[in-house]
């Protein structure tokens, strides 16, 4: 058994039928943690693929057929690991043609992870990404920017809208802490999965949560910063371009403690 598994609508995928996916970028995916073959927030990922695919194909497959072919990877893979789902359609891109075609399906596994250990630091730079609800592939700004503040000396990049709003970071939701309550930046950005298990956990805990547009002047005010996804519901960080935020340790083991309390699923 391996944890590197390549399979398309549920079989293994062969080198025909990926050969001309590394030359194309018009597709959508959604990337979890699996721990002992199950997921938490598989009802998010889901609905995820399904919007997505409406967006981008005009339909979507039937959540029980994703689920199969969730489950055939796994069945293949041992009890930890990565999984990517990725739904492409087969019309290929750079055409008009392709809407009345059903999406495929690509699942990918690989060795489970839990993100790098922070506290990190993050440069902002001005960013929107196009279609910012749908979580598509071919994001080259996102890696051209990593890797920009990372030869700046920082770990990674923040976004900042053109109204001068905190979105979202590189490949990562963040959060904010105000000393009483967990504080969602307001702009356009993808809905992360780990931030819907987290946010729903948190409205079972009872634990105060806002939303609110964040600007780089703003961050003076708030008592902790994290960012989030799939790896992990929260790493601290603690600087924001030259401003210093407090690694805030409760406020981190408190969105572990949210993520800990969402029940993992079996496909």
């Amino acid at each position: 058994m391996t944890a590197f598994i390549v399979q398309r609508n549920g079989q293994a995928a062969t080198v025909e039928e990926l050969a001309p996916l590394a030359f194309a970028g018009y597709a959508h995916f959604t990337a979890m943690q699996v721990r002992d073959s199950r997921i938490r927030g598989l009802d998010l990922h889901l609905e995820r693929l399904r919007v997505a695919s409406v967006e981008l194909f005009g339909q979507a497959l039937p959540d029980d057929r994703v689920r199969s072919y969730l489950r055939t990877a796994l069945a293949a893979s041992p009890p930890d690991v990565s999984l990517t789902a990725t739904m492409y359609s087969p019309a290929g891109e750079f055409t008009a043609t392709g809407i009345d075609v059903e999406p495929d399906v690509l699942v990918r596994t690989g060795p489970a992870t839990a993100g790098p250990q922070g506290p990190l630091t993050l440069a902002t730079v001005e960013y929107e990404r196009v279609l910012p609800t749908v979580k598509h592939v071919g994001e080259v700004a996102k890696t051209y920017f990593l890797r920009s503040a990372v030869g700046h000396g920082l770990d990674d990049a923040a976004f900042v809208d053109r109204k001068g709003r905190l979105s979202e970071a590189s490949i990562w939701n963040l959060a904010f802490w105000d000393g009483t309550a967990v504080v969602w930046p307001v702009a356009e950005m993808l809905g992360g999965t780990t931030m819907g298990i987290v946010r729903r956990q948190l409205d079972r805990l009872g634990i105060p949560q806002r939303n609110r547009e964040i600007s780089p002047a703003d961050l003076p005010t708030l008592t902790g910063a994290v960012v989030m996804n799939s790896w992990t519901p929260g790493i601290a960080v603690h600087r924001i371009d030259t401003v210093a935020l407090p690694e805030a340790p409760a406020f981190v083991d408190l969105l572990h403690q949210a993520y800990q309390a969402e029940p993992p699923t079996a496909p």
